[in-house]
C-alpha cells in the first residue's frame, strides 16, 4: 500500500473506550533503503551513521494503543551440537561405547547495537494512560544514530551469523504485541590500499612423488600473488612456475577457499568451503610450465571478518598440483576481501607495477643461471651474402693520416651493411685532385 507523508490523529482514551479496531497494515521502510541497496549487494550502514525512515500503519476503524516503540538491535549469536562421545567402560568387558543423542551444546552471544525509542507522546497528566489511533493511515518517523565504535560486518554463516534489525512494535491492552522488523546491513569498511595488505606474497614447495624406493622424482611450485588484498569482482594474477621431474600426467589448479571459524565455551568450530576456481593445462614428465598473470576473478563474498571475538572469516588463494595416486602438492597464500578497492589501480597496472618490486629469488625461476651468449655473424648471414658486401681489403695505411672528409658522411651508406671484419674502403670517394683510401681499425 502506498502511504501519503504527514502524521495521523491521535486521542487520549477516556475511561471505558472500547477495544475495538483491526490493523490492516504495519510497515517499516528505512529511508535510506533504495540508495543503499536494501541490503544487498554492496549497500549498507557503517558506525556512526544515521538510520532513518517511517512506521507506516493503516487501521480499519479507532485503535486504543498503549505504545509504539522501536527497537535497534545487532547480535553476533554462535551455536552448535558437539557429536556424541565415548563413554568408558560403559560397554561389554569394560569397552567404551558411543553415548546416544547430541552432544553437548556450545553457543555463545556478543551484543553491539541495542536502542529503544518510543514513537508516541506520552498523555498528559490526569488523562488516561492508552491512547487511541483514529481510523486511517498513518505514518510515524524516527531517526537514531548508530554508534562510533567499530560494528562487525553482517553476515550468516555454518554455525553462527552476526546481525542487525530494526524493528517496531505495537503495544495494545488485553492483546498480544504486534511487531514488523527489516533486517539492517552493517559494513566494517576494509581499504585494500593499506600498505600491509599491497605486499606481494611469495610461497615455493617440492614434493617427491612416490614411496619408499619407487620414487619418480620431484614436483616443484613456486607461486606469487602482486598483493593480499583485493575486492569482490577484482581477478587476481597468479604466477607460478611448475616443474615436474615426476614419471606422472599432472594438473595445476588454484581456488579461493573461505574459512569460517566460530568459537564458544573454549570450543573452536570450522567449516571451509571452496568460492572460485580455475584450472591450468595438463603437464607431461620432464615438462615445466608457467603461470605469467593468469587470472581468478573473485565472486560476490562477504568481506573478511577479522574484529568479531567469536566469529572470524578468512580467505586464502591455493595454488596446488593434482598428482595421480599421490596426495596433491598445495600452496596456500592469505586472502584479505575489502571493500575498498585500491585507488588510481588496476589489476594490470598492479601487475606492471609488481614486476619491479620482485626480488631476485623470484627472478630466478624464469631466468636461466648462464645466458646463452649471442650467434655469431657469419652463422647467420651466407656467404655468398657476405661476400657480396664485403670488397677486397686494400694494405693499411696510416691511421694518423689527415681524412679528406668528415666520418659522419660515411655513417648513412653504414647503416644496411653487414659490420666490417677489419677495414674497408671507402665506396665513395669524393672528388678531391689526389683521393687518398680510407680504412676504419675496429
Amino acid at each position: 500500500a502506498r502511504f501519503p507523508r504527514g502524521r495521523g490523529a491521535m486521542a487520549a482514551a477516556g475511561p471505558g473506550a472500547g477495544a475495538g479496531g483491526a490493523v490492516k497494515t504495519l510497515a517499516l521502510v528505512l529511508e535510506d533503503e533504495a540508495r543503499r541497496g536494501g541490503g544487498g549487494g554492496g549497500g549498507g550502514y557503517c558506525s556512526g551513521d544515521t538510520v532513518s525512515g517511517q512506521v507506516l500503519l493503516e487501521l480499519a476503524g479507532p485503535l486504543p494503543l498503549r505504545g509504539l516503540r522501536l527497537e535497534a538491535a545487532g547480535r553476533a549469536r554462535v551455536a552448535w551440537s558437539e557429536s556424541p562421545g565415548a563413554v568408558p567402560g560403559a560397554g561389554t568387558w569394560g569397552m567404551a561405547v558411543r553415548a546416544p543423542g547430541p552432544g553437548p551444546r556450545r553457543e555463545a552471544e556478543v551484543r553491539y547495537l541495542d536502542i529503544q525509542q518510543s514513537l508516541l507522546r506520552d498523555p498528559p497528566e490526569g488523562e488516561a494512560e492508552n491512547l487511541i489511533l483514529l481510523d486511517g493511515r498513518h505514518e510515524f518517523p524516527f531517526s537514531f544514530q548508530l554508534p562510533q565504535e567499530p560494528l562487525v560486518t553482517s553476515f550468516t554463516g555454518k554455525y553462527g551469523s552476526i546481525q542487525y534489525y530494526v524493528k517496531a512494535v505495537l503495544e495494545r491492552p488485553a492483546v498480544p504485541d504486534q511487531s514488523v522488523q527489516t533486517e539492517l546491513q552493517i559494513i566494517s569498511h576494509i581499504d585494500v590500499s593499506s600498505p600491509a595488505l599491497l605486499t606481494p606474497v611469495l610461497r615455493s614447495q617440492e614434493k617427491m612423488v612416490g614411496c619408499w624406493f619407487f620414487t619418480s622424482g620431484p614436483v616443484s611450485l613456486s607461486a606469487k600473488i602482486e598483493r593480499k588484498g583485493y575486492c569482490n569482482g577484482e581477478a587476481i594474477p597468479i604466477y607460478a612456475e611448475i616443474e615436474n621431474c615426476s614419471s606422472r600426467l599432472i594438473v595445476p589448479k588454484a581456488a579461493i577457499f573461505q574459512t569460517q571459524t566460530y568459537l564458544a565455551s573454549g570450543k573452536t568450530k570450522t567449516f571451509r568451503q571452496m568460492v572460485a576456481n580455475v584450472r591450468g593445462n595438463h603437464i607431461a614428465s620432464g615438462s615445466t610450465d608457467t603461470w605469467n598473470g593468469k587470472t581468478l576473478k573473485i565472486p560476490p563474498v562477504s568481506p573478511s571478518i577479522l574484529d568479531c571475538c567469536i566469529i572470524r572469516v578468512e580467505y586464502s588463494l591455493a595454488v596446488y598440483i593434482h598428482i595421480p595416486g599421490a596426495k596433491k602438492l598445495m600452496i596456500e597464500m592469505p586472502l584479505v576481501i575489502g571493500t575498498i578497492p585500491c585507488i588510481g589501480f588496476s589489476s594490470r597496472n598492479s601487475s606492471i607495477t609488481s614486476q619491479f618490486s620482485m626480488d631476485m629469488s623470484w627472478l630466478a625461476l624464469t631466468m636461466p643461471e648462464h645466458p646463452e651468449a649471442p650467434p655469431n655473424y657469419a652463422d647467420v648471414v651466407s656467404e655468398e651474402e657476405f661476400s657480396r658486401h664485403v670488397p677486397a681489403y686494400p694494405p693499411p695505411i696510416d691511421c694518423e693520416e689527415q681524412l679528406c672528409c668528415p666520418v659522419f658522411a660515411y655513417i648513412q651508406e653504414f647503416r644496411f651493411q653487414p659490420p666490417p671484419l677489419y677495414s674497408e674502403i671507402d665506396p665513395h670517394p669524393t672528388d678531391v685532385e689526389e683521393v687518398q683510401p680510407v680504412s676504419f681499425m675496429l
